[in-house]
């Protein structure tokens, strides 16, 4: 019993680490603030150390030898190598989607759809987000492929800071949607051809906007 709650402590630490380097709370390049960390969370060195394994597995983090450990670094090459396989992994998800969706699971995502134009209309940024996120997780579990979904989810950890910090411009916005939109009707027919090649392009419009609004910076870190 105890090696199952210690399991769960150091799991939900590396939940919650995770969530303040998406969120910025935790800086690209930022040391780790061990002794802060346990005194915020509550816990000894140890689980927070375990936590810190397990971020470094997903490339969130990197371990210095006797020096503790940092956020990772995020440059432009990293986001791109890692968007280039997301954009083929959403690919062939949309792809396989088409083949294995029901009318009703098409009705689902065409009503999510729906929900996100009004937060678009609305100018309802963040409500946006999270109804956006449901569309392309739906398409994904629509594929009906358990090895691509966890491929994807665990390159998705390496950059989600991204999107966090980008800047929702209303170009940019437009386009999304206007992907979107396509992307709907495309699900509407079954064209797998299609969705995929959409959501390939739709994923390298966002590296583009990142890049540009100075997210990315092509140096490694020192």
């Amino acid at each position: 019993m105890s090696k199952i709650q210690y399991q769960t402590l150091y799991r939900e630490v590396a939940d919650r680490i995770r969530e303040l380097i998406e969120h910025g709370d935790l800086a690209s390049g930022q040391r780790i603030p061990e002794r802060e960390l346990c005194e915020q969370f509550g816990v000894s060195r140890t689980p927070l150390r375990e936590a810190l394994k397990v971020l470094a597995s997903e490339g969130l983090v990197e371990l210095l030898p006797n020096r503790g450990a940092r956020v990772r670094q995020l440059t432009l090459k990293m986001v791109k190598d890692t968007y280039d396989l997301m954009a083929a992994l959403e690919g062939l998800s949309g792809e396989l989607a088409c083949q294995h969706i029901s009318d009703e699971g098409i009705a689902r995502i065409c009503a999510l759809h729906e929900k996100m134009l009004q937060h678009y209309r609305d100018r309802e940024l963040a409500e946006y987000f999270q109804v956006n996120r449901q569309i392309h997780e739906s398409i994904l579990t629509a594929s009906d492929n358990e090895v691509l979904q966890e491929m994807y989810n665990n390159l998705s950890q390496r950059v989600k800071r991204v999107r966090y910090s980008k800047k929702m411009t209303d170009s940019f916005w437009e386009r999304a949607v206007s992907d979107h939109e396509k992307m709907i009707e495309a699900l509407k027919q079954r064209d797998g051809q299609q969705l995929g090649q959409i959501l390939r392009d739709h994923l390298c419009n966002k590296l583009e906007v990142a890049a540009v609004d100075g997210v990315l910076d092509d140096r490694e870190s020192a």
